[in-house]
């Protein structure tokens, strides 16, 4: 294949991302919809004999034809890809693989994070990787009876501080884990600011930052699951499973979270940790969102009322702290953002 090379497919190439969507498809895979860099291998006629992608700080979408298998080409793609990452500052890289090909990434120098048997592989590129994080974690351990919340606080609510609060009453220590990536309206350095905020009168709390580690709905791959609810419950029993390892270290023996009744993607993750936690003697306490005036307090209602300016009805919704950051020239950002948006509600 000397005559090959490699090329960036841009979006507006309909011919290019044609070729790619056809190799994916003979691998059974789907180009997944979260996609900022995509590449090819061409051969001497300008065909597309190879692929792969990035999405922030992972890999996704490889294939290679058929017509082509044992030629190196795949390993000489994510040569490309991770020279990409390189080049724009990402060097902790990710991937998710089916469990079949997990050898082949492993002899890459990718390793093992996480996996849902039969479904797919959870890896990174450095050895110390995740040991590193539950060595940091572990330095946190304190006696007693531990217990875990995860949150992404998008922004902090009276429901969350519920939450905090019931959870905080049940244990010695409270490890509450604040989703890290910048993926929301609200930024990490906003939404830990708030949470520390809103948690100061706790003294048995100790936050943490997720890291890449507990997984998001935007980094999780869609492309090689059958469908959406394969996709929800693929992310959160491996969520579970990495959850595992960080209980392990901390000696947590209860994770809470706070029923969404109108969240699909929440109840399904609520319904696999319920099922999954006990068998590793976690145990899982759901419970009812805090309301007010009849309506369930979450986050996304807390930004509609941003976005449409209400804040009579918000006041009712969000801590002292969490107001005073909302209603003070910091916010007006993120609150431009907000109304700009088409939607502000999570599915």
């Amino acid at each position: 294949m000397s005559d090959s090379w490699i090329g960036q497919i841009y979006p507006g190439d309909t011919r290019g991302m044609a070729m790619v969507d056809a190799l994916l498809e003979k691998e059974g895979i789907r180009r997944d919809g979260n996609l900022d860099y995509t590449c090819a291998m061409f051969d001497e006629n300008g065909q597309a004999i190879a692929t792969g992608s990035c999405f922030g700080n992972t890999l996704r979408c490889f294939a290679v034809s058929g017509a082509h298998q044992g030629e190196g080409l795949l390993n000489q793609v994510i040569t490309h890809l991770i020279d990409w990452q390189a080049g724009r500052g990402q060097f902790h890289l990710f991937l998710y693989t089916k469990a079949g090909t997990a050898p082949f990434f492993a002899d890459l120098g990718f390793h093992e994070i996480a996996r849902v048997d039969g479904k797919l592989v959870f890896m990174e590129n450095r050895r110390n990787g995740f040991p590193g994080y539950l060595k940091q974690l572990e330095a946190t351990r304190r006696d007693g009876v531990s217990a875990a919340v995860v949150m992404n606080a998008n922004p902090f609510t009276l429901g969350h501080q519920a939450l905090a609060e019931q959870a905080s009453a049940s244990c010695d220590t409270l490890h509450l884990f604040i989703v890290s990536e910048d993926r929301s309206f609200f930024p990490f350095s906003v939404r830990r600011k708030l949470v520390e905020l809103g948690t100061a009168h706790l003294p048995n709390v100790v936050l943490h930052d997720c890291g890449p580690y507990i997984i998001s709905s935007a980094t999780f791959p869609s492309y090689f699951l059958k469908d959406e609810t394969d996709v929800i419950e693929g992310q959160a029993r491996l969520d579970v499973e990495v959850f595992k390892r960080i209980a392990a270290v901390l000696n947590v023996r209860a994770r809470w979270a706070g029923e969404e009744p109108t969240s699909r993607v929440t109840g399904l993750y609520n319904r696999v940790m319920a099922e999954e936690l006990p068998k590793a003697g976690i145990r899982f306490v759901e419970i009812p969102r805090v309301q007010t005036s009849g309506t369930v307090i979450s986050a996304s209602t807390v930004r509609a009322c941003l976005r449409d300016g209400d804040f009579t009805e918000l006041k009712k919704m969000v801590p002292p702290s969490t107001l005073a950051y909302l209603t003070g020239a910091e916010a007006e950002p993120v609150l431009k953002k907000l109304r700009q948006a088409e939607n502000v509600v999570h599915y």
